[in-house]
């Protein structure tokens, strides 16, 4: 399981590095046109020059350099997603996919109004809609895919999308396993896709100073590192419910257990059950442990043990830990200690420190950030723009903000934590080999069997 990335982002970053070769690779990626048109005007054409006014979107790029897309996942985040997107003057929404009847139908009318609303005649009847993803990522006309499922849906999907030769937007966190983000990444440098992942922090200025401020030894020698994430919730025992007519249960739970339907288990909830999710400390963790690996520099590593403690519900639907604190070493002695309650990162130095979050960027001493970053010293990737960024990647074939190897070995530090609490033990990482050190017992917790048909 050693990671094949051997990518540095420790550099300048070389904007239009692989523009030409990328770019030529999107433009033949074009035979699609009369496949779509053919969906929207119910007419074949030649695959030749169609001006943009044929698919009723009058001001925007012609179709040959839009960005084709499907949606896997329209609920809230997925819906987010598709707003901004959509909106892109450079790409055109396709397909979306959901379980939800309902939910599906909703974004469908919205993204058709939307569409409809640049058209002339004010009418547009080009987006398909799926229950079954599988169906969308068959399509040929798709040229990437986003996906804003729950968390136990997001490696199978890119997996299968990545086959397909799609690239892909993927929400965090990133995987339900470490094996599991093992493979994901493996299959996206195979395939030679273009993945980012939902770390948006990676798009924000602020993130993006206090990493480099950390990484040029502005607070002398880091030795700590404090992330702060959001408390876990219980609940009582749920009765088991009809499953609503719009809901296709079945599929909703994919790979995980056979369980009674009962809305407190889907939707956003689903966070809070470890078959689908690993809680708080995987949802949080995503973005804020993200940030600890980005200012310590080891987007392609990890720690060499954890250790950790956690409160559990002792009844209830809900199992995952609604309190934690665990500790995270390094192999250069840094500390990450992860704990509840808060949502922010603070790294300590021999001389200073650095503390940020979504509100805010300070330090101590202040004169700390007022201290520029020279040409000759580390700039991390400067993308400000999360779904623009992976728009201009599918373009020039660069990697993302967020890439996949990038994104499994974060959330790898999530779910250590977990592992680590639910054996009640300090337990010893190898991160080049990714395996726990002579344990056995730790080892078969990288990996979960999944519920028939679907596997790896």
């Amino acid at each position: 399981m050693k990671s094949k990335c051997t990518a540095s982002l420790e550099r300048p970053v070389e904007r239009e590095e692989g523009a030409n070769k990328g770019r030529t690779e999107f433009s033949g990626r074009r035979t699609f046109i009369k496949t779509s048109l053919a969906a929207v005007t119910g007419t074949m054409l030649a695959p030749t020059f169609i001006p943009a006014r044929a698919l009723g979107l009058e001001g925007r790029p012609a179709p040959s350099d839009r960005i084709t897309l499907g949606f896997i996942g329209v609920g809230s985040m997925g819906s987010g997603n598709l707003r901004g997107f959509r909106s892109a003057s450079d790409t055109q929404v396709l397909a979306l996919c959901d379980v939800d009847r309902r939910r599906l139908a909703s974004a469908k009318a919205e993204t058709e109004s939307f569409y409809a609303q640049q058209q002339t005649d004010g009418t547009y009847h080009g987006c398909s809609d799926y229950v079954d993803f599988r169906q969308l990522v068959a399509r040929q006309d798709i040229d990437a895919v986003v996906i804003s499922t729950p968390d136990h849906w997001h490696v199978l999907p890119s997996i299968a999308a990545v086959r397909m030769g799609k690239d892909v937007y993927c929400e965090k966190p990133l995987s339900l396993t470490i094996a599991e983000g093992r493979a994901l990444s493996d299959a996206v440098k195979r395939h030679g896709r273009v993945f980012q992942t939902g770390s948006q922090q990676r798009s924000s200025q602020n993130f993006r100073l206090a990493c480099e401020l950390v990484r040029n030894g502005r607070i002398g020698k880091l030795h700590t590192i404090e992330v702060l994430l959001s408390s876990g919730k219980q609940t009582t025992v749920q009765p088991p419910q009809p499953v609503p007519a719009e809901l296709e249960y079945n599929l909703w739970l994919g790979q995980a257990p056979e369980e009674p339907y009962t809305s407190m288990r889907c939707h956003y909830n689903f966070r809070f059950i470890r078959d689908y999710s690993g809680g708080q400390l995987t949802n949080w963790g995503a973005h804020h442990l993200d940030i600890a690996q980005w200012g310590h520099g080891s987007d392609h590593s990890g720690p060499v043990q954890v250790q950790g403690t956690g409160t559990f519900p002792s009844s209830g639907l809900w199992n995952n830990p609604t309190q934690y604190q665990i500790e995270y070493t390094y192999s250069d002695g840094v500390k990450v200690i992860c704990k509840t309650s808060g949502s922010s990162v603070r790294f300590i130095g021999t001389e200073g420190e650095v503390y940020v979050s979504r509100e805010r960027l300070s330090a101590k001493p202040l004169s700390i950030l007022e201290s520029p970053i020279a040409s000759n010293e580390i700039h991390l990737y400067d993308s400000r723009n999360h779904h623009r960024n992976f728009l201009d990647c599918i373009k020039t074939r660069r990697e993302t903000a967020a890439p996949v190897e990038t994104a499994h070995r974060t959330i790898t530090m999530a779910h250590l934590g977990n592992i680590a609490m639910l054996l009640g033990r300090t337990l010893k990482w190898n991160p080049d080999t990714e395996r726990f050190v002579d344990d056995p017992g730790a080892d078969r917790m990288l990996s979960r069997s999944m519920r028939k048909p679907w596997h790896l």
